[in-house]
């Protein structure tokens, strides 16, 4: 491949002219410019990116974290980041966490040793009090949606309010009895179950409704096939319902099949909501009314303080609910 020397004898400059050129520096006279592009664009010349990371003490790598890369959100979160980095023509590695606080940590210990310029992680596992112990100096971004120490930057999705715009849909749309499937009974839960179950209540007491706490079905898992299971055997029990927010569209999209399976139809006998706003629920049919998290907005602020840590200047944490919005389709009269 050819090389700066190359480049250089071909325009008749010198090797540090060329790389001024290269690297966008000024001090180079507009003729001189073109005349290394045009020899840079002739001989085939490519920047090293790698080397110029190494010298400059980055790789241009980022590190994700997530608990799985075959759910369907975090795959898609997966995506985004991968489409926004290109721009500054950075690369992605993707760590699958499992949830679990092992897996939490040693994402952390490998950011460490493959030299990553920072890490956006996903919390599951890991405690608040565990959280703020940790000692890693390397940039770091907190995703997920349990409470997090001040002292770190944390991004998390609009629970709360999405599920109170999802239940008062329902609401709006004539249910009076709305079930939530993946909720919680607990109230001191203070995750992502625990937050949508407080916006599933919130809506309620909105328009003066008391909640059937028999209507709270949590799944054993927050999958399509637990969650048709669950939807059954709600029907079976008895339960009377006329609408569901379910805590995900996975689960939604299961809650349908199940009420299928017992002859219900959605939305004219029970009018469904997701949230997740996931690009299969648009082609359902009917097409699934959901919760839009704005993954567009939490990649950019999660990017956006990532890069301020890499970047060393030091300020204080930052702590981002995003907005959330209502996608209305078919699933809802």
């Amino acid at each position: 491949m050819p090389t700066l020397k190359d480049v250089a004898k071909a325009s008749g400059v010198s090797v540090m002219t060329v790389s001024n050129v290269v690297n966008g520096r000024p001090r180079v006279s507009e003729a001189t410019r073109q005349r290394v592009l045009a020899a840079v664009e002739e001989l085939g010349y490519q920047v090293n990116l790698t080397a110029r990371s190494l010298r400059a003490g980055r790789s241009g790598t980022i590190a994700l974290s997530i608990p799985r890369v075959d759910h369907p959100y975090f795959a898609e979160l997966a995506a985004a980041v991968t489409d926004a980095l290109q721009a500054s023509g950075r690369h992605l590695v993707v760590e699958q966490t499992g949830a679990s606080r092992e897996g939490e940590l040693s994402a952390l210990s490998q950011a460490r040793l493959q030299m990553y310029d920072g890490v956006l992680l996903s919390v599951v596992g890991l405690k608040e009090s565990e959280v703020a112990r940790l000692h890693s100096d390397m940039p770091l971004v907190l995703l997920g949606e349990k409470p997090m120490p001040l002292e770190r930057d944390h991004v998390m999705l609009g629970n709360r309010e999405g599920a109170r715009l999802a239940t008062a849909h329902l609401i709006e749309r004539g249910a009076r009895r709305v079930a939530i499937v993946g909720g919680t009974p607990k109230s001191g839960n203070r995750g992502m179950v625990g937050m949508r179950t407080a916006g599933w209540r919130d809506a309620h007491a909105e328009v003066g409704l008391v909640p059937d706490e028999r209507l709270i079905l949590p799944p054993d898992h927050f999958a399509m096939a637990e969650s048709r299971a669950t939807a059954r055997a709600a029907v079976d029990a008895g339960l009377d319902f006329d609408g569901v927010f379910a805590v995900t569209d996975q689960v939604a999209i299961g809650v349908i099949a199940g009420l299928h399976d017992r002859g219900l139809r959605v939305p004219d006998d029970v009018q469904v909501v997701g949230f997740d706003d996931l690009d299969v629920s648009e082609h359902l049919v009917p097409g699934l009314t959901t919760i839009d998290p704005r993954v567009d907005l939490v990649v950019a602020e999660s990017l956006r303080l990532l890069e301020g840590r890499m970047s060393g200047v030091e300020s204080a944490a930052e702590h981002i609910v995003t907005p959330v919005r209502l996608v209305v389709r078919g699933t809802t009269r």
